[in-house]
């Protein structure tokens, strides 16, 4: 039973298309194992910076209602490690929204989503083996634990990124 619902999820993410489809199995599973939810989030990407030998992957301004990834390790994967593209983006968006869920310590936000990854996916899937040590995979990222959102960066928003939480046609 378990291990077919770890192939369900597993391509969902296969066959996700866009950033908001991820986010919605990203809201699936964490509603499915750790219970919790919330609706009402924006998705900016944005150019937070990073060089060779480090970069951030995203980060969730406190008490706020906006995810923001940095675009330059997505479209860097996207070249050159298509493979670990949307594991990654299924990765950054979980973690980032279990901050945007109440949970600020980095060291719990990481236990949390090698959990939900876990229990999710399996321990064979690439997306665990993220959750378990991104460095292991992607060497440059880093968790900035609590941070603002950086002045003078300008973010481009994702258009119907939580659309399952949108209750009107705009």
């Amino acid at each position: 039973m378990m291990a077919e619902v770890k192939d369900i999820v597993a391509k969902r993410l296969e066959r996700a298309k866009d950033l908001p489809e991820i986010f919605e199995l990203v809201k699936d599973t964490v509603r499915s194992t750790l219970g919790i939810s919330r609706g009402g989030l924006m998705l900016g990407l944005a150019d937070l910076g990073g060089g060779r030998d480090q970069w951030i992957g995203g980060l969730y301004p406190v008490a706020s209602n906006v995810i923001v990834m940095n675009k330059r390790p997505l479209q860097i994967i996207k070249v050159t490690k298509p493979e670990l593209y949307k594991s990654y983006v299924y990765h950054v968006l979980l973690h980032e929204y279990i901050h945007s869920l109440g949970v600020m310590d980095e060291a719990e936000t990481r236990r949390k989503a090698f959990e939900v990854s876990k229990a999710m996916f399996g321990k064979g899937h690439v997306a665990t083996a993220i959750a378990e040590d991104i460095s292991s995979i992607l060497p440059f990222v880093t968790y900035p634990g609590q941070m603002p959102m950086p002045e003078g960066v300008e973010m481009e928003l994702v258009k119907n990124f939580d659309y399952s939480s949108t209750s009107y046609i705009g």
